[in-house]
């Protein structure tokens, strides 16, 4: 089993990307891992560590700055273009990880991977906590800006099967993303993709606002790609926001200060359950024929680490084929 990897992508690359490789390998006995990029660069860092890890050297990295499409066409000695040829050519590598550029990582994946038969397009979706001891994946989370009531129809399809894989669900509650719970609802895509997710086959529980999103009753939220975004932006700057609040109010007053020394393992528990990169690795891109993890920018070793094994746990529980099991039970004559 190989998983390729964007050695060069990322904030933090190459240094944390090998050394997420590297935990991989040391945790997974049947995995093989390859990387892409500066060959000496890595060689550096992997100071003779070379079990099971093979190198393919790109002289070249795309960053945000580059145009994606056409980084893709033109970069071709790129750690990400490398990566995404090996992904295509090799039937033995089940899935890419990269950190780097998600315009990039987007673009390379519909032009060099291509789509599911039957989806119309790929779709992000990340994973978040919710206020009880559950998850919530929100899709789309900004691959797709503009979207018709088709996409959302698939994006539901993908998110449902996606979840009920990582949690082991049989019926993933899927709820759409609306300004209002009733179902007359919403703006014209909201309204038009609305009786789509009713006679789909999902446990679709109808519109549900963005303050319904962390609260643990869906599973499953479906947006277009601006809104989820949007959305998912929104909750991370909110999060951050409160803890920062939260850290100066300690600082400010001594008997808080007291009082945190004894809350140190609540405090403990809510960064690892707010930390939910560290648990489920990157968004997947779903809906490609081939498996593809793309992680945060600024992520460290233990997120690489997390996105690999997400990648095996995906491959391992045929996702891609669910997917086009879902597909094939919708009608026909819902068409792009």
């Amino acid at each position: 089993m190989k998983v390729v990897v964007d050695a060069f992508g990322g904030d933090n690359a190459p240094l944390e990307i090998v050394e997420g490789a590297l935990l991989a390998i040391e945790k997974n006995k049947d995995l093989e891992i390859i990387l892409c990029g500066k060959k000496d660069k890595i060689e550096e860092i992997l100071k003779g560590r070379t079990e099971r890890i093979e190198i393919v050297d790109a002289q070249d990295v795309i960053t945000n700055e580059d145009v994606p499409t056409d980084a893709i066409r033109h970069k071709k000695d790129s750690s990400l273009v490398r990566a995404y040829d090996i992904l295509k050519e090799r039937d033995d590598v089940i899935g890419l990880v990269s950190a780097g550029s998600t315009g990039a990582v987007l673009a390379g994946a519909i032009m060099k991977i291509g789509r599911i038969k039957g989806i119309s397009r790929p779709a992000l979706a990340p994973i978040l906590p919710t206020k009880k001891d559950s998850d919530v994946i929100i899709i789309d989370s900004g691959a797709n800006v503009d979207c018709k009531p088709v996409n959302l129809l698939h994006f539901a399809l993908m998110g449902s099967a996606y979840y009920s894989i990582v949690y082991n669900v049989e019926k993933p509650r899927v709820a759409l993303l609306n300004n209002g719970a009733e179902d007359e609802k919403g703006n014209e895509l909201a309204k038009e993709t609305f009786p789509l997710l009713k006679n789909a086959p999902i446990n679709f529980i109808g519109n549900k606002e963005g303050r319904d999103f962390m609260s643990g009753d869906v599973d499953v939220m479906v947006a277009d790609g601006f809104a989820g975004n949007a959305l998912l932006k929104g909750t991370e700057g909110a999060v951050m926001a409160v803890m920062s609040i939260l850290k100066k109010s300690i600082k400010a007053h001594f008997f808080s200060k007291i009082g945190a020394l004894f809350m140190s393992k609540t405090f403990k528990e809510i960064k690892n359950r707010v930390d939910i990169l560290n648990k489920h690795g990157g968004s997947p891109l779903l809906g490609c024929k081939k498996l593809i993890v793309k992680n945060h920018g600024s992520c460290k070793r233990r997120n690489i680490l997390s996105s690999i094994e997400q990648t095996i746990v995906l491959h391992e529980n045929h996702l891609n084929q669910k997917i086009e099991d879902a597909i094939s039970k919708i009608s026909e004559n819902v068409v792009e």
